[in-house]
């Protein structure tokens, strides 16, 4: 099954087995969209705009290979508790950001960190989905002095502890420190290509949008590359009549002989 995506004026083809759903949560005023900004185009940006929910979508040629990855920035209100539940129960890999001055930010996590694998273990009880769930817990602002710190570092890490495909980082976005590092062990829990990384493949422009998908696609400048991502500037939030089509056809997958049970939204 191919996934057909639309960039400007022309159309890629993802195979929907490549195609995946990262989820960035967390408290409002922890840096949640710089870090999405560092991932996507590698700036910091000083003004603080308050995010209702925004989504971007990148798409990968990697050693001839199409690879799509959305990315959905959520409110830090939550004001609508059921769409955070339906962007939880699509996601496939997730990264929960706090402040380390911020001890209330922390607090947050803890509590989505709880719903998500409360979440996930419904729909996981339905399907024949992996029980693997990569996870990053994010604390920003690492470039701070440590003496407006509120958030200890061994206690990130106990959150991650018990949890092989869970990992702690301390960040800065502003500083771009261990950003890199972070998605690199993100894929690599997730078990997708290392050269998802922002620093491991050649950003390009739409503009070669026509002939990204080729197997052989290569820019003449940049030898010994076989690793290319391009953002798709006019991507938009699937619908929620989309998402949960999506949600319904993986407890379907699983086959008549199981009694299906619904996983409630609410």
């Amino acid at each position: 099954m191919m996934k057909t995506m639309s960039s400007g004026n022309c159309t890629l083809n993802v195979p929907a087995k490549n195609s995946y759903r990262m989820v960035v949560l967390g408290a409002s005023r922890v840096g949640k969209s710089s870090i999405v900004s560092r991932f996507l185009n590698g700036r910091f940006e000083d003004q603080y705009t308050p995010t209702i929910e925004d989504f971007h979508r990148k798409v990968y040629n990697i050693r001839g290979d199409m690879y799509q990855l959305d990315i959905l920035d959520t409110s830090g209100n939550h004001p609508f508790p059921a769409m955070r539940r339906l962007s939880i129960l699509t996601g496939d890999v997730f990264i929960l950001v706090f402040s380390l001055d911020n001890r209330e930010s922390f607090d947050e996590v803890k509590r989505l960190q709880k719903q998500i694998l409360e979440v996930k273990s419904c729909l996981k009880n339905k399907t024949k989905e992996s029980a693997d769930l990569p996870m990053v817990i994010c604390g920003n602002k690492n470039d701070h002095s440590e003496i407006f710190r509120k958030v200890r570092s061994d206690e990130g890490e106990n959150l991650v502890s018990s949890d092989e495909n869970c990992a702690y980082f301390e960040v800065s976005a502003k500083k771009n420190t261990n950003v890199d590092e972070m998605f690199y062990v993100l894929f690599s829990m997730a078990k997708l290509p290392h050269e998802m990384s922002p620093a491991l493949h050649r950003k390009i422009s739409i503009q070669y949008g026509d002939t990204f998908q080729q197997k052989s696609f290569r820019m003449r400048r940049v030898k010994d590359m076989d690793a290319y991502g391009m953002i798709s500037p006019f991507a938009r939030r699937p619908s929620v009549n989309s998402d949960l089509k999506y949600i319904k056809s993986k407890v379907l997958r699983e086959g008549q002989s199981r009694e299906r049970e619904k996983c409630t939204i609410q």
